[in-house]
């Protein structure tokens, strides 16, 4: 896996992935940015997330789960120190579906955190606490 970082002005970045796709990152004004573009460690905890994210809809999926939709709304705190790592990450998944499983949803969630979702587990063997919840939500 390859990507290359670009500088463009002051404190403002555009990364682009070996696949071809590019993201802008920028600070706070206050930092020197302009507000122009997603934070460093933003881009982290959303990695979480969208990795954890495609694990429990391709889990469900294969176990034949009606999912309708599915959000993962993630809260990381980190410590106040210098370097304001990661202390804590915790993902809230609303999955919504025709008669979706209980058991399977805790399942799928369960396997992501602890098999497969690879951005979860590094972050939990660097320290950080990365817990997880969901609510079901019936659909039509």
């Amino acid at each position: 896996m390859k990507a290359r970082i670009k500088w463009i002005e002051n404190v403002m970045f555009v990364a682009e992935s070996g696949s071809g796709h590019a993201v802008v990152l920028d600070g706070a004004p206050g930092g020197g940015g302009r507000n122009m573009g997603m934070r460093p460690m933003e881009l982290m905890a959303l990695s979480v997330g969208s990795c954890s994210s495609y694990d429990v809809v391709t889990i469900l999926e294969k176990a034949r789960q009606k999912i309708i939709s599915c959000e993962a709304e993630v809260t990381a705190e980190r410590v106040d120190a210098t370097p304001a790592i990661f202390e804590s990450i915790h993902l809230h998944f609303k999955i919504a579906g025709v008669n979706l499983s209980e058991k399977q949803v805790a399942r799928a969630i369960e396997l992501s955190a602890d098999k497969y979702c690879s951005a979860s587990i590094m972050m939990k063997n660097a320290g950080v606490k990365v817990t997880h919840d969901f609510e079901i939500v019936a659909a039509d």
